[in-house]
């Protein structure tokens, strides 16, 4: 990392500066052509940072410069932690996630338990993967993988043991221990009540391997053009692995800490919560905040635990799995937002994003007007009466732009358990913003890739590549290549109540990322192929250079 001496304005010019703010009364964004910065604040744009002296100078070559971006749902720890352990991505089958798995266990016998996270969960048929199959590679101790979504994990025979599921088990009200037909478990666990006590015996990880973790996610984003992420679940323990990572200088950008509250205990964590808000606060490091609560609302549509408010086509007896009751839902979102919180809930079903949006309305009317930033995060069903609330309550609306493409989640678990209307009706990205919503953009890294250029990519075209044969998913939903800078940009920045609100302007946050090309004018299958030549965070610089 390259550093910007304190007094030193830096100008960048030859360039094309999208501000980020849209002209009034119409759809398009101011531009000009230079930005100076000293410190951590934008001096001037245009003309006047052309005519003022600076002490750098950057030549951009015709480059384009914005906002440096923000992530308004990542999982920085988990993504960083997924570097060390068994490699278990990018397999293209179980058998072969299971001899990775073995492969690693056996060069590392010290290891207790041997863990993975990002298997493909759409290998094995509805999804259900075997004990037996981790067992022809790992007898002897216990395995545990969980898979891109998260919310599902595979475990050996020997994990099953020391948990205590066996024939017979007895379900958790807010998870799926998977069973056979004869009421053994098969070695998939759905959802925290079926995972989570798994977890629990698992040695905790060693803080050196969650400051590598850091520094992982650190030069990720840097390279990408990041600058700003809502860190979206944060358990206790980690506050002080977060605060630990500001003290020996490994954070190159700013995170808010989403602190997740358990539907099980939530009155318990009250406390804590506002402890762990003022300890981050006390620390007094401009990197972090912890201002933010996370809720999950439901599960997963691939696994059958997304909420929805019409039965599942492959399970006409079930809605899915909330994790929360409705009621309960309210009274927990009504307690943290009195106390100054703003809430962050997962919601995927059309059931889930409506329990959300009932809780947050719960809240406003309880407490009173403030500025308070309700996000609902994901999305990937929103039914069409609970589409105007978005923009009347002021909630945002977050997605992850990677998913709203037609891939293999889709056509081998999605699709089928949805059915034909409701598979159309996903991700609807481009009615919220034309709905006059705040809608911010994210990754929810490590599920799918952390690059925003990717997520533009994907925002801008609706497939997964310039094949003809891949024709465009719901090419109504399609954005503009600047409704998703926006949204990566401004609209993330709302979210977060940032001074700047995400846009470059004179007395703003220098957030700077310097593309090669301008993404508007390039084409669109080929966004992701921008060079990313630069980005600063608070005015320094991070990545190039």
């Amino acid at each position: 990392m390259s550093t910007t001496s304190p007094g030193k304005v830096t100008r960048i010019e030859n360039a094309i500066v999208w501000t980020g703010r849209q002209i009034p009364g119409t759809a398009d964004y101011a531009v000009t052509d230079a930005i100076a910065f000293v410190g951590d604040r934008v001096l001037a744009l245009g003309q006047a940072a052309r005519s003022m002296a600076a002490d750098h100078v950057i030549d951009a070559e015709g480059g384009f410069i914005c906002h440096a971006f923000g992530d308004g749902h990542v999982h920085s720890i988990f993504g960083g932690l997924e570097q060390q352990f068994a490699p278990v991505r990018g397999h293209g089958d179980p058998q072969g996630i299971a001899r990775a798995v073995g492969e690693w266990a056996r060069a590392h016998p010290e290891v207790p338990w041997i863990r993975g996270e990002g298997f493909d969960h759409t290998l094995a048929p509805s999804g259900i993967f075997h004990a037996a199959w981790l067992d022809a590679e790992v007898p002897d101790r216990p395995v545990v993988l969980r898979a891109t979504d998260y919310h599902t994990v595979w475990v050996n025979s020997a994990a099953l043991r020391l948990t205590g599921y066996e024939r017979g088990v007895t379900q958790p009200h807010d998870g799926e221990i998977v069973c056979d037909e004869m009421g053994d478990p098969t070695g998939t666990l759905r959802e925290w009540g079926a995972w989570r006590p798994v977890y629990d015996l698992m040695p905790e990880v060693p803080l050196e391997m969650r400051m590598a973790a850091i520094e992982h996610a650190a030069r990720s984003f840097a390279s990408s053009g990041l600058a700003w992420v809502q860190d979206a679940w944060v358990e206790r323990a980690d506050v002080n692995t977060w605060i630990e990572a500001s003290t020996r200088g490994l954070l190159t950008f700013r995170a808010d800490l989403a602190l997740w509250a358990d539907p099980n205990s939530w009155r318990d964590q009250l406390a804590g919560f506002s402890e762990d808000r003022a300890r981050v606060a006390a620390h007094g490091s401009p990197a972090l905040s912890a201002n933010t609560i996370k809720f999950f609302a439901d599960g997963v549509i691939e696994s059958g635990t997304g909420a929805l408010l019409e039965p599942y086509c492959d399970c006409p007896h079930s809605k899915g799995m909330p994790n929360w009751d409705t009621a309960e839902l309210a009274l927990a979102v009504t307690a943290i937002d009195a106390l100054g919180f703003n809430a962050h809930i997962h919601a995927i079903g059309d059931g889930a994003a409506r329990m959300a949006l009932d809780g947050i309305e719960s809240a406003i009317i309880a407490n009173g007007p403030r500025d308070r930033r309700p996000v609902i995060v994901h999305l990937q069903l929103v039914d069409d009466a609970d589409l105007p609330r978005f923009a009347a309550l002021g909630v945002v609306a977050n997605f992850e732009p990677y998913w709203a493409k037609f891939d293999s989640w889709q056509t081998e678990l999605t699709a089928p358990r949805l059915g034909e209307l409701r598979t159309s009706r996903q991700y609807l990205m481009k009615t919220l913003v034309d709905s006059g919503a705040t809608v911010s953009f994210g990754s929810d890294w490590p599920v799918t890739t952390y690059a925003p250029l990717a997520g533009i990519q994907v925002a801008v075209n609706r497939r997964m590549s310039a094949d003809p044969v891949d024709e465009p998913w719901l090419p109504g939903e399609r954005v503009s290549v600047e409704q998703a800078l926006a949204a990566y940009t401004s609209g993330v920045g709302w979210q977060t109540a940032q001074q700047d609100e995400g846009m470059l302007r004179p007395g703003g946050r220098a957030d700077v990322v310097w593309l090669a090309k301008d993404p508007r004018a390039v084409d669109p299958m080929a966004i992701d192929e921008i060079a990313i030549l630069g980005t600063w965070s608070s005015g320094v610089r991070v990545h190039g250079g």
